[in-house]
């Protein structure tokens, strides 16, 4: 009986010791591997039908191997290709899909996930390619995304693939880890780039105005109502709907948007003729949507509705690497709004590197636009960067509610465990969280209100709060706002 013909790997990389690597690497796995340095040698194999799979890399000296994967497909359409590249950009990965890839991999590697990806792609049925759209020449000046990190590479990987789709996306993610920036590059290297882009965020509108601007009002819909208004459905029209802070959605909202989601239309508050529904929904949110479902706070139907693509954006403390990159952008972007042209030293970055990020990407824009602006010297210096960081360092003091120095924490938690005690034998139905939170959150913001005099943009300064979070929470536990006299 015939043995089965080894299948051929066409390798074309302009390294020599990464050719003989993975050389060594694909002949252990029983593949026959061709080697080259030059797109021109590759191009010949595949012209002569040689080889089953092609891996390449993209900067080689002779032709740009994303450029080669085109010429490539016309000749052999079912030849699959997995790129290469130490160029690790969200563009890279993007174009690298769009002309055509089965996969992209971010050097460095590690093997075994190459012969994985290469198995993958062997076996994978045969499928149409993805229409091409052009993208712009990439410069770490313009990147949407900024980051080279293992992390950040899974994130491109991701969105590549889903680029050329309509597919609702929902982005978790905390504060500052850039949410809005992934929804842009979703937008603008997809094929609804010509549309537009609309982003609003459900925790800075007022519930009850929630539903007039998603889905826009008619004339004498409610008191105030003058005239007809758009809402974002109809101004995000052929292109992307984002809906930022999707958690704080009322669950009435809610209702309405299920239904766009389901039927692909909607009506004006007020109105009776259904209107069609053209967008990509992305949505995005800092909170535990599951939790909120458990509490009744989030329509479990609508979550799974938008939850068809989740992503996962890791904070800045998960991929400490890409910090020098990100310090310098953002000092690149201010030094072209005007700011003084600034560099930074390597220990300054180490310094960088070390601290916790809790308030993530949006934190070191801050922290690096405040070092260009307010010190005079050319070369920001790891003294500079301790000194600002002191401050942020600090420990906080825990609140004390007794005489005996007892923290606030320890209070709640000795109020509690007399709960407990006292229902022993059985709890009071369910909603405890909400209860407790509720017992905590009105005092602590009537007190708070009551130390601003009244005032609610010093109140929520003092909170920590989005000032229409604030307005939100008075709403929402009934809390009387009186203006004191100064």
């Amino acid at each position: 009986m015939a043995l089965a013909r080894s299948q051929t790997i066409l390798v074309a990389d302009d390294d020599r010791a990464i050719r003989t690597v993975l050389h060594q690497a694909l002949a252990r796995a029983g593949y026959d591997v061709k080697v080259t340095g030059t797109a021109a040698a590759l191009w010949r194999w595949v012209e002569a039908g040689e080889g089953d799979l092609v891996l390449t890399d993209v900067v080689m000296p002779d032709e740009n191997g994303l450029d080669l994967i085109p010429r490539i497909k016309r000749q052999r359409p079912d030849l699959r290709i997995v790129v290469m590249s130490a160029q690790n950009t969200l563009l890279t990965a993007v174009k690298a899909t769009e002309r055509g890839a089965f996969e992209y991999l971010a050097k460095p590697f590690d093997l075994k996930q190459l012969i994985n990806v290469v198995q993958r792609a062997l076996l994978a049925p045969k499928e149409s390619p993805p229409p091409v759209i052009e993208q712009p020449e990439e410069s770490d000046d313009t990147l949407p995304l900024i980051g080279r990190s293992p992390a950040m590479q899974e994130i491109y990987r991701v969105l590549a693939r889903l680029m050329g789709t309509d597919l609702t996306v929902m982005i978790h993610g905390e504060s500052g880890t850039g949410k809005e920036l992934v929804a842009r590059a979703l937008h603008d290297y997809g094929k609804r780039r010509t549309g537009p882009f609309v982003a609003i965020n459900m925790a800075a509108i007022p519930r009850e105005l929630i539903e007039s601007e998603l889905f826009g009002h008619e004339k004498g819909a409610f008191t105030g109502a003058t005239q007809r208004s758009t809402g974002r459905f109809e101004q995000a029209q052929g292109g992307t709907l984002f809906l930022d802070e999707i958690g704080d959605m009322p669950l009435d909202a809610q209702t309405r948007l299920l239904r766009v989601l389901q039927e692909g239309e909607y009506t004006t508050v007020g109105g009776r003729t259904p209107i069609k529904a053209d967008v990509r929904i992305i949505a995005a949110t800092h909170r535990d949507l599951r939790q909120l479902i458990r509490q009744g706070l989030f329509r479990e139907d609508l979550f799974y509705r938008l939850n068809v693509v989740p992503i996962r954006l890791p904070p800045l403390r998960e991929r400490k690497e890409d910090v020098p990159a990100l310090v310098r952008h953002f000092l690149a972007e201010a030094h072209s709004e005007g700011l003084p042209r600034k560099s930074i030293e390597p220990a300054a970055l180490d310094r960088l590197k070390a601290y916790s990020w809790p308030g993530n990407v949006r934190e070191l824009e801050n922290l690096v636009r405040r070092l260009a602006v307010l010190y005079s010297q050319d070369e920001i210096t790891a003294d500079v960067v301790n000194e600002e960081l002191a401050e942020a360092e600090e420990p906080q003091p825990a609140l004390e509610v007794g005489g005996e120095g007892e923290s606030l924490g320890s209070a709640v938690e000795r109020h509690l465990k007399s709960f407990f005690s006292a229902h022993a034998d059985g709890m009071p139905g369910s909603g405890l969280y909400d209860l407790v939170l509720r017992e905590v959150e009105r005092p602590l913001i009537s007190l708070s209100l009551s130390a601003t005099r009244g005032n609610q943009i010093k109140a929520a300064e003092l909170l920590g709060l989005n000032r229409n979070t604030l307005r939100k929470k008075i709403r929402e536990l009934d809390i009387r706002v009186t203006r004191g006299l100064k």
